[in-house]
């Protein structure tokens, strides 16, 4: 299993890919985080209002402590998790488009120990964007916000943690993806459009017309940005089991969605369910890379 491993890690470093996919989550996450920063200060001055202070009040949380720095670091974590997903694909996917899929698999004891290999080793590489997606995130944060709404350690230990994890997932998720699909472009671009478009307007659609709130917490994007979203909106009181009563549904959806989770439970019911979609997609790839035809 070790060879195999070193053999996945060469493959990757022998291309541009992984540096490739990495200088745009790194400018993303940093330009999402910087223009929410800018926004967040924004907030804060707001929630220094008499105005907002009383509304506050009435809802049971104390507006002027808030952390308004969490909504960039979510918005910029999450939009960098585009990446990693893609690179996923490409584990895959991109050796059944490039033909070197049958020396994958013609040179490991079985299929299982080669889909092993694969599987560990983007888990590392899901884990070192992960890293590199929160530390860009959080340069953005920490120049732009103003020092009251800068989160405080545990937050940024947690943001760390769940980015990290997120990251991990969107990584499988994508080699699940590319495995079933065993297209590149087609799961790449279908990505794409479905985490920017489709289910965005899905989500929203949804809510305005038919007033259902939760369908953000269940699809495959609203649970990945979850798990980082999700953080900010319980720490403003709009997710998790700490909801004020006194905050109405819209209040707390539109709250959920300023903070990139609409929709989301908490930030741990959004982790479960998004590694169940993780799971499915690698699951179902596994599965029909069995028996796949690799001549």
């Amino acid at each position: 299993m070790g060879n195999l491993i070193k053999a996945e890690m060469r493959k990757i470093l022998t291309t541009k890919s992984w540096w490739g996919l990495l200088i745009p989550t790194m400018v993303l996450a940093l330009l999402f985080a910087l223009g929410w920063g800018a926004i967040t200060n924004d907030i804060n001055d707001y929630l220094g209002s008499s105005d907002a202070q009383e509304l506050g009040r009435a809802a049971g949380v104390e507006v002027t402590t808030l952390p308004v720095g969490l909504l960039a670091l979510a918005h910029g974590i999450n939009i960098g998790l585009l990446f990693p997903l893609i690179l996923g694909i490409l584990a895959i996917a991109g050796e059944y488009g490039k033909k070197t899929i049958t020396t994958t698999f013609l040179t490991a004891p079985n299929r299982v120990s080669a889909l092993s290999a694969k599987m560990i080793t983007y888990i590392l590489w899901g884990a070192i964007y992960g890293v590199v997606i929160v530390g860009f995130a959080s340069l953005g944060t920490v120049i732009t916000v103003d020092s009251p709404g800068i989160p405080d350690a545990g937050y940024w230990m947690g943001i760390l943690g769940a980015g990290v994890l997120a990251s991990i997932l969107a990584t499988l998720f994508g080699v699940g993806l590319g495995a079933l699909w065993n297209s590149t472009i087609g799961a790449t671009v279908t990505s794409i459009i479905w985490i920017l478009i489709v289910e965005n307007l899905l989500v929203l659609v949804m809510w305005g017309w038919g007033g259902i709130s939760w369908l953000g917490g269940v699809l495959p994007n609203g649970t990945l940005n979850g798990i980082v979203g999700a953080i900010g909106a319980e720490a403003f009181g709009a997710a998790g089991a700490a909801v004020p009563d006194t905050i109405d549904d819209e209040a707390v959806w539109l709250m959920q969605y300023t903070a990139g989770a609409p929709g989301a439970f908490s930030w741990w019911a959004s982790a479960l369910i998004f590694i169940a979609w993780a799971m499915l997609l690698f699951g179902g790839g596994w599965a029909a890379n069995q028996k796949r035809d690799i001549t």
